[in-house]
């Protein structure tokens, strides 16, 4: 491979997202000089990025190559593989592909952030075949926990990827039809190079449940609480749990009410596209409240714990859907890790108020939309790849899923992280080189590194806390300390910070009395040392100088 990594007469995959992480999955694959991007995601920002809301993958290596980037395929609408579209793709400057139900989501992005012009989205009907330069793409239909996931059938003049995005296996799936086992039999007997697989759950000993099992459990808690009002949360866009709701609904004679704008979007999207057909027809929340409590079932964002979202409204009695005593929360969706103190305190909130709550640890009121072990196995069996590539997933996952992948058979496993290039073939596959890979925030209205400046000193600031110090014209101090836990020794360490630095400044003579650069460091220093004798702490501190503010 040349230096400037153009890819030659190989096939080459590289993960700037999603491998070494689960979320932000943005994947590329080079071949005869050009490049295939596989879906452009990003993630929702912890507590190591304070006053972030959206991470991105920094894709700064295929924007300096965007000139060679055929196109991007979108595997699902998921905003892990979604949510970076209305970012970047304007600025790669090549046309997005989905299928109907991805693509209405997608448009709705484009729209809201004024680029519908400005970015070519191209629907795929029908599943039909197309190419992208040295690319031929097929979608497949598999299981997941929203309509239209897909895997893409990759041909290439060195083989064939199965490339899987999220998935699972479903007897019952209420939504779709996925690619059925002989099918992907099939597709295995016409060899396949490489499988580039969906790591999150492959230490599930169990595989991953039917959505059909979901309806029977969620039928069963409801009509068990006959007499009570019944709200259930779970991920908006599961197309096919809001099917199974709808159903339980009509089945226990209860109205269905959705409280939640994504749940209101997801429905419309879902059916303008042909789903949710016979989703019965829903009430306001005025009109729910005024129903007998037996008779109304609430579906309601928020399971995750967001703060702005419907559920937390609702716990804190912030919304006109209004539950009491007795009245029973299902939670229909799993912990996202990370998510869970956020969700302890909705959950604390409710059990509080005496609000019965039920989780999928307690009945099977939810299932995952990624395979667990048995599901990987099967796949295994049916495709026969050559090559195993894990990806979504932590380094441990992916790990994991090479070992089980080579007790399965399958000769080769390469496990990878982002940055990292991969050669598939010709020859034995591996690592060829490491690229420039990170994370970039959405900070305000501004896209900035991850480990930029701002972002750094906000995480020292939170941390730390920051002292103030103004040196006056004639030479007077003022300290203000933000952030300190000193409450009622405040005024006291204010008094002496101010004399310790009065002090320390007297001390310069000469020319070093005169310099401002001087002046201002020991005056940094002397109130640094005070407030970490009174606080313990290492706050930052800024010293404005007469003049400063000119």
């Amino acid at each position: 491979m040349k230096k400037d990594y153009t890819p030659e007469d190989e096939l080459l995959f590289l993960a700037l997202g999603g491998s070494g992480e689960i979320g932000m999955n943005v994947n590329l694959y080079g071949c005869q000089g050009r490049w295939l991007m596989v879906d452009l995601g990003m993630t929702f920002s912890g507590n190591e990025y304070p006053g972030i809301d959206l991470v991105f993958a920094d894709l700064d290596f295929i924007e300096e190559r965007a000139d060679a980037l055929e196109g991007i395929v979108l595997t699902h609408a998921h905003e892990d593989h979604i949510g970076a579209v209305p970012y970047f793709a304007a600025d790669l400057g090549v046309p997005l592909y989905a299928t109907p139900f991805t693509a209405d989501l997608v448009r709705r992005k484009l729209q809201e952030a004024g680029l519908v012009d400005e970015v070519e989205l191209v629907v795929v009907e029908d599943l039909e075949q197309f190419s992208l330069g040295p690319f031929d793409i097929s979608y497949l239909p598999l299981a997941h926990s929203i309509a239209e996931g897909h895997a893409l059938l990759i041909d290439t003049p060195h083989g064939r990827v199965f490339h899987t995005g999220d998935w699972k296996l479903d007897e019952e799936p209420i939504v779709g039809e996925p690619t059925t086992e002989e099918e992907l039999q099939d597709i295995g007997d016409e060899g396949v190079l490489a499988l580039v697989c969906d790591s999150t759950n492959v230490f599930n000993p169990s595989a991953s449940g039917s959505e059909g099992a979901v309806y029977r459990a969620l039928h069963d808690e409801v009509a068990k609480w006959d007499g009570r009002r019944v709200l259930v949360t779970t991920f908006a866009s599961n197309v096919a749990r809001l099917h199974t709701l709808g159903a339980v609904a009509e089945a226990t004679g209860r109205r269905l009410c959705v409280a939640g704008r994504s749940l209101d979007r997801i429905i419309e999207v879902a059916q303008a596209n042909g789903y949710l057909a016979d989703l019965p027809d829903t009430v306001d929340f005025d009109t729910a409240m005024g129903l007998p409590r037996g008779e109304v079932l609430i579906v309601a964002t928020g399971g995750q714990g967001e703060p702005r979202a419907a559920l937390a409204r609702i716990a804190e009695e912030n919304h006109p859907i209004e539950l009491s005593a007795g009245d029973v929360v299902l939670f229909s969706s799993r912990q996202i890790p990370g998510n869970e103190l956020a969700i302890g305190r909705i959950q604390n909130i409710l059990a509080q108020r005496g609000i019965v709550m039920v989780t999928d640890r307690q009945s099977m009121i939810h299932v995952s939309g990624h395979p667990g072990r048995p599901e990987l196995e099967a796949l295994y069996g049916w495709l026969r790849p050559q090559v195993l590539v894990p990806v979504h997933g932590e380094m441990r996952h992916m790990a994991e899923q090479a070992r089980l992948g080579k007790a399965n058979g399958i000769p080769q496993a390469v496990v990878q992280k982002n940055g990292d290039i991969v050669r598939l073939a010709p020859g034995k596959p591996g690592k060829l080189a490491e690229v420039r890979s990170g994370r970039l925030v959405l900070d305000g209205d501004i896209i900035a590194p991850a480990d930029g400046d701002a972002v750094v000193m906000r995480r020292r600031l939170a941390r730390e806390g920051i002292v103030v110090v103004v040196v006056g014209p004639k030479g007077g101090i003022f300290v203000e300390g933000i952030g300190l836990p000193l409450d009622e020794d405040y005024a006291a360490f204010v008094a002496e910070t101010e004399r310790d630095v009065a002090q320390a400044l007297g001390k310069l003579r000469g020319a070093d009395a005169r310099d401002r650069d001087k002046l201002a460091e020991t005056a940094r220093l002397a109130a640094r040392r005070a407030a970490t004798r009174w606080s313990g702490k290492r706050p930052q501190v800024r010293v404005i100088m007469p003049g400063d503010a000119a």
